[in-house]
This record gives C-alpha cells, structure tokens and sequence, in this order.
C-alpha cells in the first residue's frame, strides 16, 4: 500500500514537472491592448501593449491572462486582446537572419534589436525561421530573439 502511493506520489510530481515546463506564448492581436496590475477592468491601467507584442502566458484566469513581457514584468489582460499567431522580438543588436538554419548560411537581411518578426517555425538545432513584415524571411538563432 505504501508503495502504491509513493508510485502515485512520483507520478504526479512527474506529470505536475512536465507541465511546469511548458511554455505557451502568444501576441496582442490586431488591436494594442491595455495591461492592467489585476484580473480586472477596475484594476490599475498599467501599459498599452503594442499590436502584434509577444507574451509568455503565465496563467489564464477566466476572461483574463497572466502574461510577462520581454522585459519580464507581469500583467494581466483580456484573453480577447490574444491571438495564437506567434511573433518574436529581436533582443540582440544586428541580429543576422539567414537564407538557411546554419552558421554559414548567407544573410538574408539583419534585424534591429526590437524588430518584431513573426515566428513561421522552429527549426533545429536552436535556429528559427521567421518572416519580416515586409516579406523577407530566414532563420535566426533562438537565442538572438524572445518569444519562442
């Protein structure tokens, strides 16, 4: 019996683990959206997220998201204000994009620090493949931007 419930006991640790790390991100749809410091229309208004900024979803409480930033502050906003469509945020200074996931790869175009770039698809070994607004595409090393 006591082994049944430490078998029971590691499986749940197990599972509650692989959850923990599972990290969802989202962006601030079409519209720019007000960030507030609780659950709530009546809480503190505290930012208005730009359209198309990438959030890491930290908790979804009814109608209301816990999100952190790029900067790593936490704000709660309407789920509605959340789309799935992924974009990233370049984090480092003249991040080079390239024409293939690898090292060598010729440069597609450099991104700014700050240049959203929507996510097309995680590629391997750390590199992602992203899309400018205004058409061209590549990959970037993961590292080089947030959001992913």
């Amino acid at each position: 019996m006591k082994s049944a419930r430490l078998f029971l006991l590691s499986a749940a640790l197990m599972c509650a683990t692989a959850v923990a790390h599972a990290i969802e991100y989202k962006s601030i749809g079409p519209a720019p959206a007000v960030l507030y410091d609780a659950p709530s229309l009546k809480g503190r208004k505290v930012f208005i997220a730009p359209r198309g900024m990438p959030v890491e979803v930290v908790l979804t409480y009814g109608e209301w998201v816990k999100i952190r930033d790029a900067a790593g502050d936490l704000n709660w906003v309407e789920s509605k204000m959340l789309v799935a469509r992924r974009n990233v945020v370049v984090r480092a200074p003249g991040a080079r994009v390239r024409e293939a996931a690898a090292d060598n790869a010729a440069v597609s175009f450099s991104a700014d620090k700050g240049v959203l770039l929507e996510l097309v698809e995680v590629a391997p070994a750390g590199w992602l493949k992203v899309r400018h607004r205004d058409g061209p595409s590549g990959f970037v090393k993961a590292g080089e931007v947030w959001g992913e």
